[in-house]
């Protein structure tokens, strides 16, 4: 019994790998083009490489940057970042709804400290609860393609063209598309859902007045509204996380 365990647990671990292979790809795009921002600022590789690795948020991770190059102070560069990375507030709380009640703490803690949007997504898509060994496979490779994306584009970042760089920041939206397209194809309400948020992001990014508010806050209420407004109108029975 024991060995089929820990059998299943490897499993387990393999396939997280292998979803998470395209992830890592995919960050360590992006995260060369956040190395040339880096170096910008004036931090190297080795900092880069701890910053990618400690925090794995690419829109906070521009947002700290932005304020070191500009030198903000502590407290300025706190509040930035935190507004840029609200939305996760939100996603670790249907994220915990996900795990089996016999998810240990230090699962929990340490699954929570790599909630990012495509691995968020990847974990979702799971049916029934998460198993923090397929996460932990995941996460595996996610964070060295973000931490080493970082070094080697400070180290490296400079030496490409300008618009072989601006097609590397973009690589991880149309990932992340290819994650969340799957999901439309199988769910109607999934897919209104995605286009509304699409169409709700869009339109927060061209009204007056609300276009001046910052991206994360915007991003945190289309999300709190559209959440709100699909729970009531199809709420998902609990029975559907024990399948």
């Amino acid at each position: 019994m024991e060995n089929k365990t820990e059998m299943e647990s490897a499993n387990l671990f393999a396939s997280g790998i292998k979803d998470g292979i395209p992830v890592g790809l995919g960050y360590f795009a992006v995260a060369f083009a956040l190395g040339i921002t880096m170096k910008n600022a004036g931090i190297t590789p080795l900092q880069g490489f701890l910053i990618s690795a400690l925090n794995n948020a690419s829109a906070g991770e521009y947002a700290g940057v932005t304020m070191i190059a500009a030198h903000a102070t502590l407290l300025e560069t706190a509040m930035m970042v935190l507004t840029a990375n609200a939305r996760y507030l939100l996603m670790s709380t249907a994220f915990a709804l996900k795990l089996s009640p016999k998810t240990k703490l230090w699962e929990r803690v340490l699954m929570g400290f790599d909630l990012t949007d495509e691995l968020f997504a990847l974990g979702i898509r799971q049916k029934g609860y998460i198993a923090p060994k397929y996460y932990f496979g995941m996460m595996s490779v996610a964070i060295p393609g973000w931490a080493f994306g970082t070094m080697f584009g400070i180290i490296f970042g400079a030496l490409l063209p300008a618009r072989i760089v601006s097609a590397l920041s973009v690589a991880l939206f149309g990932m992340f598309l290819a994650v969340i397209i799957p999901e439309t194809r199988n769910s109607r309400v999934i897919a209104v859902i995605v286009v509304c948020g699409f169409f709700f992001s869009w339109l927060a990014s061209v009204l007056p007045g609300i276009r001046e508010i910052s991206e994360g806050v915007r991003m945190l209420v289309i999300t709190i509204v559209i959440s709100v407004i699909a729970a009531l109108v199809h709420p998902v029975e609990e029975e559907e996380n024990k399948a």
